[in-house]
């Protein structure tokens, strides 16, 4: 089997369990994997993670031109403009999961750091979460707001819309996704209780020996 079709198995399984354990729904949210050639493989438009035949799954090339499978998401500029600037991530995630959209539309969050540092694998796995401000889905200047982030962040929160999630392989993208989930899920819990969050020098040390992406 080639490289290729392993990875289009891959991206139809870690769909399917995200669908099945409620992080995305219908055909929302969306998978891409960075191939060696500098091409992509992306989940199609209006495609249920829950249901992915890997054959149509869109095979990329470096332009973006499509080469096999389906036509590809209709976002999947949110993810060109994330790999762009992030030449060692090879997977990005984004969904439209409960309670990381909750906390996208909240009006007192942190702009710069959407969740507190409630726990260290949230700090290990994802990091500081800016938010993204509303775009209408499709607007094309969404790219460049998510473009202006992604080099110093691995994860971004789209205000009134959900996470884009970039990790080293597609394993280490959809655990920080369903990382980041959780750990909005803590936050909305705990709104208004004024949890103990990780201190300063608890998260230098815990960046200093978990380097992300």
């Amino acid at each position: 089997m080639s490289r290729i079709n392993t990875l289009r198995d891959e991206i139809a399984l870690h769909g399917k369990s995200l669908f099945d354990r409620g992080l995305t729904m219908g055909s929302s949210g969306n998978i891409s994997v960075r191939l060696d050639d500098g091409g992509w493989l992306m989940t199609p438009t209006n495609a249920c993670l829950g249901r992915l035949d890997p054959a149509r799954i869109s095979h990329l090339d470096r332009d973006g031109k499509l080469l096999d499978g389906d036509k590809p998401t209709k976002e999947s500029f949110l993810h060109q403009a994330m790999y762009g600037e992030r030449p060692q991530s090879g997977a990005i995630v984004h969904l439209h999961s409960t309670h990381s959209v909750a906390v996208s539309c909240l009006p007192e969050i942190d702009p710069h750091n959407c969740i507190p540092p409630l726990t260290a694998y949230y700090v290990m796995r994802v990091g500081k979460l800016p938010l993204v401000p509303y775009h209408i889905p499709g607007d094309p200047t969404l790219g460049d707001a998510v473009k202006g982030l992604a080099g110093e962040h691995s994860a971004v929160l789209l205000a009134n819309h959900g996470p884009i999630v970039a990790g080293k392989s597609l394993e280490a993208a959809v655990y920080a996704t369903e990382e980041l989930e959780e750990t909005a899920r803590l936050f909305m819990l705990l709104r208004g209780q004024n949890p103990r969050c990780l201190n300063e020098e608890q998260v230098a040390e815990l960046e200093a020996r978990f380097p992300r992406d």
